[in-house]
């Protein structure tokens, strides 16, 4: 199979041979722009993207073009990476029964296929909301319960779990894997999001400029990945696995673990090391330091009978922080974050910025001292190249030498080479780098920043999470709203957890996520309680333990 899309002359698929066996469970992963998506697509014959196409697919022995469009429409399901964008119905309830309707089923067979499967997913209470009303955990479960009740053989999924908090994910895996194990249904999933996946995988395909360069069982992958020595995939390997493969000293392939519970066995086989002495890293503690943000009793409701979705909410951010908000899909975050830079006035209470109103901080003051970053970077772009956005940036702000600058930052963030380029025509990580520069451009002296590793494959994060760095170290005051707990303990300085409005508790990020069972990472889950250091993160266990011995 070789995919071209029209007018382009570079190829999204390249000469790619691959079977898929009945009842397996794939994992396709790799760098943004290789070409998951395009040949997921492809396996879905309606939604299909339009192109060159060289080279057959086959589904059960016999051409998809040979297919009565009707079974392949059952047959095989496709579950979006944006849940709104496979919503189309103003009820939950319309939502569940839209495919079944289209397709003529009777009245009988669809009360029969909806009472079995709202038992399954137990969302017997959301029948009656319509779907603005969901998080998006539960639109990305809806999606999923409209397409199962189709009863398909293949389920195709495009990042479900990249706009989930973590235990609406592991749900969402959790589920996948009962359908896989339970029904013999066929499950292939492209996805970022690695660490509880390589577990359940029958298979693990990784891919690179539209080519598979590797293709096995889990523990066959990471050996042979290590063996190379490939430091392009070598990040994709949970944490877990590449604690095991690093620190042991004889590793073997049988012996690599892939979720906490072979890790906990593994580890218990290691020296007992003493217990480190940890000073006081209470951020939240010391005096002098400047209150740059201040929320005090905020209340805010988006309709005027609707929820309260802010309740009573109190938040300080300091001065040069990098401060992180997490919690579950629908607690408040965004919110939080629009309140802070304006975007929305609180019905009770006050949002303060270096003492002032924000709501008194109009126009151009408060442009230049805050700046934004969206989960979807490119509703930034109004302009067709990256170059004309910046440039149009140096003009806003009125900046000195603005050419400079932009050159400057251009080579900072590495979009040098993407100067000419369209933003839509970027990959998730390019599109977040040049609207940071853009943003840069007139120095404000606080950065918001939604989801920012939304869709971003481990290299694109890491990178990102060096920028994040660089700006921190520079002055730059950081506030972000993220599921990712990984990033939130590698990068912020202090996190808060909200719950149903309200922030439930801030500190560090030990304070914090060590010793819970969700809001934790899966490093955390294998050392506590056990004979080596409790680590937070990969890089804190591999700094903490003594090397490896030779015996």
């Amino acid at each position: 199979m070789t995919f071209g899309f029209p007018d382009m002359e570079w190829k999204a698929l390249k000469d790619i041979h691959l079977s898929v066996r009945e009842g397996e469970f794939v994992v396709l992963c790799g760098p943004s722009g290789c070409g998951k998506t395009t040949l997921l697509r492809l396996l879905k014959k309606e939604l299909a993207p339009a192109g060159r196409r060289k080279g057959e697919i086959y589904y059960e022995g016999k051409r998809l073009e040979d297919w009565e469009e009707r079974l392949l429409i059952e047959q095989i399901g496709l579950v979006f990476q944006d849940p709104d964008n496979q919503i189309v119905m103003d009820e939950v309830m319309q939502e569940i029964v839209f495919g079944l309707e289209n397709l003529g089923y009777s009245n009988f067979e669809m009360r029969k296929r909806v009472a079995e499967m709202v038992h399954f997913f137990g969302v017997e209470g959301l029948l009656r909301l319509k779907p603005s009303e969901l998080s998006g955990g539960q639109k990305q479960m809806l999606n999923l319960l409209s397409v199962l009740l189709l009863k398909p053989k293949v389920l195709l999924l495009d990042e479900p779990t990249s706009q989930l908090d973590p235990i609406a994910a592991k749900e969402l895996i959790l589920i996948l894997e009962r359908l896989n194990k339970e029904m013999g249904m066929t499950v292939i999933l492209v996805e970022h999001r690695l660490e509880e996946l390589f577990g359940v995988a029958d298979r693990v395909l990784m891919m690179e400029d539209g080519k598979i360069v590797y293709d096995g069982n889990s523990k066959a992958v990471i050996t042979e990945l290590y063996a190379r020595g490939d430091e392009r995939f070598i990040p994709y390997v949970p944490s877990i696995s590449r604690l095991y493969m690093e620190k042991e000293v004889w590793p073997r392939l049988d012996g690599i673990p892939l979720n906490v519970k072979e890790s906990k066995e593994w580890i218990r086989t290691l020296p007992v090391y003493p217990a480190l002495e940890v000073a006081d890293a209470d951020a939240t503690k010391g005096t002098g330091r400047q209150r740059v943000l201040e929320m005090k009793d905020v209340y805010f409701q988006y309709e005027k009978k609707g929820s309260m979705i802010l309740k009573s909410l109190s938040l300080d951010i300091f001065k040069g922080e990098f401060f992180a908000l997490v919690g579950g899909n629908g607690s408040g975050k965004s919110t939080v974050m629009k309140a802070c830079i304006g975007s929305i006035k609180p019905k009770r209470g006050t949002v303060c910025y270096e003492g002032m109103e924000v709501s008194k901080l109009k126009g151009r003051k408060l442009y230049e001292r805050m700046a934004y970053l969206p989960q979807n970077p490119r509703t930034y772009f109004v302009h067709d190249t990256i170059v004309k956005e910046l440039e149009e940036a140096v003009v806003r702000h009125d900046v000195k030498n603005g050419t400079a600058k932009m050159e400057e930052l251009m080579k900072a963030f590495n979009i040098t080479h993407l100067r000419d380029r369209h933003p839509y025509d970027c990959s998730g990580g390019e599109i977040q780098r040049a609207a940071l520069a853009c943003m840069l451009i007139g120095s404000p002296d606080i950065l918001f920043i939604d989801e920012p590793t939304k869709g971003l494959d481990p290299i694109s994060k890491k990178r990102f999470s060096e920028v994040l760095y660089r700006l921190h170290r520079e002055g730059l005051t950081i506030m972000m709203v993220t599921h990712d707990i990984e990033f939130a303990a590698r990068n912020a300085q202090r996190c808060a957890i909200m719950f149903d409005g309200e922030i439930t508790v801030a500190g560090t990020a030990d304070q914090l996520f060590k010793g819970n069972y969700f809001y934790t990472t899966a490093i955390n889950r294998a050392t506590r309680s056990s004979n080596v250091y409790e680590a937070l993160t990969l890089e804190e266990a591999i700094e903490t333990w003594p090397a490896p011995t030779f015996t």
